[in-house]
């Protein structure tokens, strides 16, 4: 049997994770351009998934979302002039600034979160409840390993 049809019949685990993630990001940004959010793109993901509402520091999302400095700085920059994102003095160190969301940033991140949260719903209702809290469970201590 070739890799192909093995990797097809039996995916690692690195597979899985990725089709599990294109799956979510699929519906996730589908569903948020029929609701008016058509210029996101999944890799501002990195930056929207982590942001909290009072603001966050660049180094803290890079960290949370394990890219890197300047790929985060790019993204940034773009959700900036799209209009998510702002980027304001943090009044706990004059030197730092935070990332905080606008309106429109805090419209999405609600949005998302429901979405996502509509996709946790269906799968545990489609694997049964306990099912679904183990797989959780599983898979956070697998990632965080």
């Amino acid at each position: 049997m070739g890799r192909t049809a093995r990797k097809t019949e039996s995916p690692d685990l690195g597979m899985l994770a990725a089709r599990l993630l294109f799956s979510l990001q699929s519906e996730l940004f589908r569903r948020g351009a029929e609701l008016g959010f058509g210029d996101l793109r999944p890799q501002y993901g990195a930056v929207l998934a982590y942001l909290d509402e009072e603001g966050s520091r660049q180094t803290e999302l890079t960290r949370l979302a394990g890219r890197n400095k300047q790929t985060i700085g790019a993204i940034l920059d773009e959700l900036e002039k799209l209009g998510y994102v702002s980027r304001v003095p943090d009044p706990a160190d004059r030197r730092a600034r935070l990332i905080v969301p606008t309106a429109r940033g805090r419209e999405w991140m609600d949005l998302s979160d429901g979405i996502v949260a509509d996709i946790e719903r269906r799968h545990s209702a489609e694997l049964g409840a306990a099912t679904y809290a183990a797989f959780r469970e599983t898979l956070q201590a697998i990632t965080e390993a």
